[in-house]
């Protein structure tokens, strides 16, 4: 029979105390909460303003006759079936907290492909404060017991509220962090929640593990070292099980299925009483720890292995980390040489949620770290221990509270594994290989400068990367692209994000000039205004002033309403949509749903979203997300692509408009490249991520395109700053003699970057980058050589 069995006796054996767990949720509030019930709501802007929006982000993307073509279906449907659609929408927002989070959240579940590799992030944590903590399950341990106290201290309504530059954010994302499933349906997905779990899964080998670590006050049971010495055993136990043959009992592939296909394969395991036991408990642990036996190196190598696992055949069989992973839930994936990192389901939350629980851990480990040198230091978290916590020494009477019952111990998982469901998993695992092999992750961490550098020069920096990414791009296919970039509107009650589309007419402009033959002094001038107009554009979109959002709720509103005209048609024996009877051949509109004014909203709204500019904007071939923190090293998703076999848009042919329902990311056969990226201090860490693209060299162009800047700042600073026999100040370097433009320090700041010939090797803009850095190097060889006259300034990069 199925079910858990419970694991050899370790010295973090469980605690059996009488009394059970409290009735009803956990009730969220306090501090936490204080300042939910002030949000203000996300508007819904004007209509006429979104239309001028929409054309304006549609400018840059297309030629001239095809943007005449969208103004007149935009002035049609401002002046025809937009007004009632738009009243509409605000009289439905009157009645929730956003009008957007229903249907947003129906976007992510009604996915039907697989969400490895297509919606679920990760993010990359730097490496433990405390060195002794390197190892993999020290590290699982700590970071184990570190999500614990955030979990306590949410649930208890301690955990201190968000706010950006003194605004206060929404704090509802948090309650669908812990104990969350997304659970797969014939008919789409749902989101399922516990908030009293208390317990946690842990996955070895691609087996299953489980154990509580909360009591009823949300207080952790375990110490570090019981929690380490759990880590142990189920590490012990797991290396049972051959390497050869984990992949076919490894049933978390099914979660890396199309979702209809993962539906009907949990129906199977549902029919076992045991097996359906051990789905409960994964479906309501409060996350997932995934021990890999893996040690990735690279930077690359560690992005790939949190996205998606590791590729590895021994003999034909799957041997890689892809088998040890759970998709439907939270999870916390330790390798074996310690790298860490997170991958989330992104249905109920946001980057900006997944990264505060993140940066708190991280912060709570360094606090710890810094307790072990001082023990007056505090910590980040409130929670105490339980009183029948494993490992804490509790002594006979130490309190009075009521005892409880607690189990500590490890058990595992264990599944009826019938012949359909082997082969299941076999077909999941190849298929999820497949997968793997046809995709790749690359990583660049530049560290020639960074946050600080670009501000110096008078530039936003994300705006700064948001037009390398176009200049890049342009460099390599001579066109801009839809481009997409996600604003948090958490400023607003239930906010999650609104559309940032950065190609506009000042970026396009600025991209002809930069890759032409114009002066250093026009590129850069180019660069401040597409900079300056990115920036007003995130601003509007993060005060919810966008185009996207407000028209995706317009058409499923409108898509509600057809759907109740078409019950309501079927009911008394008419058609709906416009469409005649079976037989009719009639062709009249009479019978085409009406507005509450009694116009027909059925042809106009069809008109615009099935525009060729809805689907160019919605198009996105660059998806790119900033999600920075000193706690993470790297942040990346995948590229949502087509399996190869045929495109989501093809199998729903028949209803154009199906395809625009579903959330943007779900663009299965245009999206083709994500940049995930973080913009630190000093340095910017991307993570590129596509299907059959140039990933690599992409990102080269990208860094070629930084040092191309860098150049031209430096050039141009200098240039405004040089007086005879004077000094002037470099952002870069320092005090630099203006007439020989060398650093009047004969040291280099520290953390310099010296950038060798094959650092610029046969990238560039239409040629003109190659022969600047040419000239470049050619300067630093003579420098080498001493043969460099009086008064010739060296093109050097430092920090």
């Amino acid at each position: 029979m199925s079910g858990s069995t419970q694991m050899p006796e370790t010295s973090a054996s469980h605690a059996v105390l009488e009394g059970p767990p409290p009735d009803g949720p956990v009730s969220v509030g306090g501090r936490t909460m204080q300042h939910q019930n002030k949000l203000p709501h996300l508007p819904v802007p004007p209509l006429e303003d979104t239309m001028k929006r929409y054309l304006r982000a549609l400018e840059g993307l297309q030629g001239p006759a095809e943007h005449e073509r969208t103004k007149k279906v935009v002035h049609d449907f401002l002046h025809k079936e937009g007004p009632a659609l738009h009243k509409d929408l605000v009289e439905y927002a009157s009645t929730r907290a956003s009008f957007i989070e229903e249907f947003w959240t129906e976007s992510y579940l009604s996915h039907s492909d697989s969400v490895v590799l297509s919606l679920n992030p990760f993010f990359i944590l730097e490496d433990d404060p405390t060195p002794a903590r390197g190892n993999q399950l020290m590290r699982a341990s700590s970071l184990i017991l570190a999500s614990l106290g955030f979990v306590h201290d949410f649930r208890t309504g301690q955990l201190e509220p968000d706010e950006f530059r003194g605004t206060p954010l929404d704090m509802s994302q948090y309650a669908k962090l812990f104990g969350t499933a997304r659970i797969p349906t014939k008919t789409g997905c749902k989101m399922q929640v516990d908030p009293e779990s208390r317990h946690i899964v842990v996955m070895a080998r691609g087996q299953f593990y489980w154990f509580d670590v909360l009591d009823s006050k949300n207080r952790p049971c375990l110490t570090e070292r019981a929690l380490l010495s759990n880590l142990t055993a189920i590490v012990s136990d797991a290396a049972r099980t051959p390497r050869d043959q984990v992949a076919q009992s490894a049933l978390g592939v099914l979660s890396t299925e199309r979702r209809a296909i993962w539906a009907g394969h949990r129906e199977r395991l549902m029919s076992d009483q045991g097996n359906s036991m051990c789905l409960d408990v994964l479906d309501k642990a409060l996350f997932v720890v995934c021990l890999d036996d893996a040690n990735p190196g690279t930077a690359s190598e560690i992005a790939t292995n949190m996205l998606c696992g590791t590729y590895k055949l021994e003999k034909g069989v799957q041997v890689g980390t892809c088998t040890n992973r759970y998709y439907d839930k939270l999870q916390i994936i330790v390798a074996e040489n310690g790298a860490a990192g997170i991958n989330f389901e992104h249905s109920g939350v946001d980057g900006h949620t997944v990264l505060r629980f993140v940066a708190d851990v991280y912060t709570e480990l360094i606090l710890r770290f810094a307790k072990s040198i001082n023990s007056a230091s505090s910590t980040l978290f409130k929670a105490k221990f339980s009183p029948w916590a494993t490992g804490g020494g509790r002594k006979q009477g130490q309190n009075d509270e009521a005892p409880e019952v607690i189990d500590t111990a490890p058990k595992k998982l264990e599944w009826v594994m019938t012949p359909d469901l082997k082969v299941a998993v076999r077909f999941a695992e190849t298929r999820l290989s497949d997968l793997i092999c046809s995709n790749e992750a690359v990583a660049l961490e530049f560290e020639v400068y960074g946050k600080n550098a670009i501000t110096q020069h008078g530039f936003s920096p994300d705006a700064f990367v948001q037009m390398a990414y176009q200049a890049a791009y342009f460099s390599l296919y001579g066109r801009t692209e839809s481009t997409y970039e996600p604003a948090m509107t958490k400023s607003f009650l239930h906010g999650r994000t609104e559309a940032i589309r950065p190609v506009t007419p000042e970026s396009v402009a600025f991209v002809k000039t930069f890759c032409s033959d114009a002066s250093p002094r026009d590129k850069i001038n180019a660069l401040h205004v597409a900079c300056k107009a990115h920036t007003e554009l995130t601003k509007a979109c993060s005060k919810g002033l966008g185009q996207d959002r407000v028209l995706y709720a317009m058409y499923c509103l409108h898509q509600q309403r057809m759907q109740q005209d078409r019950e309501e048609c079927a009911k008394s024996g008419h058609a709906a949509n416009g469409a005649a009877g079976p037989g009719s051949g009639s062709d009249s509109d009479s019978d085409e749903p009406l507005s509450g004014d009694g116009v027909s909203i059925t042809k106009s709204v069809a008109e615009l979203f099935k525009d060729s500019g809805y689907a160019t904007l919605n198009a996105s071939i660059l998806s790119t997300s900033n999600c920075g923190n000193p706690a993470l090293r790297l942040f990346g998703f995948g590229a949502v692509t087509p399996d190869g076999f045929g495109s989501e848009l093809f199998r729903h042919a028949s209803s154009f408009l199906h395809y625009f329902c579903t959330d943007y990311l779900s663009l299965t056969h245009l999206l083709c490249s994500t940049v995930g990226y973080i913009i630190k201090d000093d340095s910017i860490a991307f993570c590129a991520a596509s299907r059959h693209r140039q990933t690599q060299r992409f990102l080269d162009s990208l860094r070629q395109y930084f040092i191309e800047v860098y150049r031209m700042m430096r050039q141009l600073h200098a240039e405004a700053n040089r007086k005879p026999n004077s000094v002037f100040v470099d952002h870069f370097v320092g005090e630099v003699d203006a007439r020989s433009g060398k650093p009047m320090s004969s040291h280099l700041k520290s953390g310099s970057v010296d950038l060798e010939d094959s650092d610029f090797a046969g990238y560039g803009f239409y040629g003109e980058l190659d022969e600047s850095v040419e000239r470049m190097l050619d300067s630093q060889r003579k420098v080498a050589r001493g043969k460099v006259a009086p008064g010739t300034r060296i093109q050097t990069v430092e920090l």
